[in-house]
């Protein structure tokens, strides 16, 4: 069954790609959400004027994710959170934790789009942050101990 979506779906694709997909996961989960429609002739026609007139805007879309994504780059995120023995954290730190210490810094990102391991030591890590289908970044952050 061929659909174009309509947002972007985790493991799929983004918003106006055509992917093919099992009759039943069209049929019926991705067509009742709302997050596919069925990729007719006239649809793909539609789709195909639209793809042109969003062409140059996509452009400035793109250069403003890269300009964020610069800005990212130069951050040193720090997360703190609280350290049993040696240096094995009580709970974990997760992509809510990379997104709030963003939102402090000043950049609003939502946390479905950091990427992260769950980690449960102090240490170096690495989060990867989607600006758009087309730009990703590596944030390398830090998992310190809390001041007690």
């Amino acid at each position: 069954m061929e659909l174009i979506l309509k947002q972007d779906v985790e493991n799929l694709g983004f918003k106006d790609d055509i992917v093919t997909v099992k009759n039943g996961y069209g049929r019926n989960f991705l067509i009742p959400q709302g997050q596919a429609i069925l990729a007719t002739i006239s649809a793909k026609k539609v789709l195909a004027e639209n793809l042109k007139q969003r062409a140059f805007k996509e452009k400035k879309i793109v250069d403003d994710a890269n300009k964020i994504a610069e800005a990212l780059k130069a951050l040193e995120i720090k997360i703190a959170a609280k350290v049993g023995t040696g240096d094995k954290l009580f709970g974990s730190v997760n992509n809510i934790n990379v997104a709030e210490a963003l939102e402090k810094e000043g950049h609003t990102i939502d946390k479905k789009f950091i990427t992260v391991t769950t980690v449960k030591r102090t240490g170096k890590y690495n989060a990867v942050v989607r600006l758009h289908r087309e730009v990703t970044v590596d944030l390398p952050f830090e998992v310190i101990a809390q001041a007690k």
